[in-house]
């Protein structure tokens, strides 16, 4: 399978065009799926046992769920990005790039969109799950949804910098928790914060709206960013 999606990544991307650049990332997310399918275990995993962990008093199932879901998102999406550029670099796709002066900039949005769905839009589903584990009510578990698709645009964009930086280098996988964490804490307090509002009846609405907006900014600029740090991986 690894073979396999080898060679289609080694295909030419000479005058491609951006729905056949989307095509073709698609089907190497396909081809790939074993690797993105880890991470989604993780949160299975995190989420299922955490409850067994703290006992099964529902007061404190119910004041630790949210929490515990989204670490156990933030620790799947960190899990899941070593693999976001490093098979492009190995096997020439991003020497093809950029001698074929294509977009880098929106081959990496493409790249993080379709890894994005692939992972937290995935977990953003499977977050449902708190309701029978954690006993939460179907509004926190509807505004935990949200507060996921809000803000793990941001967890992700900065955890794709992390792998950037970190790609040239031996051991780079590992210091990518470590870059990364820190600077996603506070979109982890805040995701929390805003279901702990409305689960006490307090509007959230303007942290959600915060979460989404640093997710859209990251977006529109860390693309560019990253392109650059895989340029320099390349000559480097």
């Amino acid at each position: 399978m690894a073979a396999k999606r080898n060679e289609i990544e080694d295909k030419s991307v000479r005058g491609i065009s951006m729905i056949q650049l989307w095509r073709r990332e698609w089907h190497v997310k396909q081809q790939g799926a074993v690797q993105w399918l880890y991470p989604l275990i993780l949160f299975l995993v995190i989420i299922t046992l955490f409850p067994l962990a703290v006992g099964s008093e529902p007061q404190l199932l119910q004041r630790l769920g949210v929490s515990a879901v989204w670490i156990a998102a933030l620790l799947s999406l960190v899990m899941g990005v070593d693999g976001l550029f490093k098979p492009a670099l190995d096997n020439g796709t991003l020497a093809q790039l950029v001698v074929a002066e294509a977009s880098l900039p929106l081959w990496v949005l493409i790249r993080l969109i379709i890894h994005w769905i692939f992972s937290s839009g995935v977990i953003a589903v499977l977050s449902v799950l708190a309701v029978p584990l954690f006993g939460l009510s179907w509004l926190e578990t509807g505004i935990l949804m949200l507060s996921i698709i809000a803000g793990s645009p941001m967890l992700l964009m900065l955890s794709a910098v992390a792998s950037s930086l970190t790609l040239s280098l031996k051991n780079g996988a590992v210091l990518v928790p470590l870059i990364a964490l820190p600077m996603q804490l506070p979109v982890l307090i805040f995701a929390t914060g805003a279901v702990d509002l409305f689960a006490t009846g307090l509007n959230g609405l303007p942290i959600l709206a915060l979460l989404l907006a640093g997710s859209i900014i990251s977006v529109l600029v860390v693309p560019w960013v990253i392109a650059v740090t895989l340029k320099m991986a390349w000559l480097n």
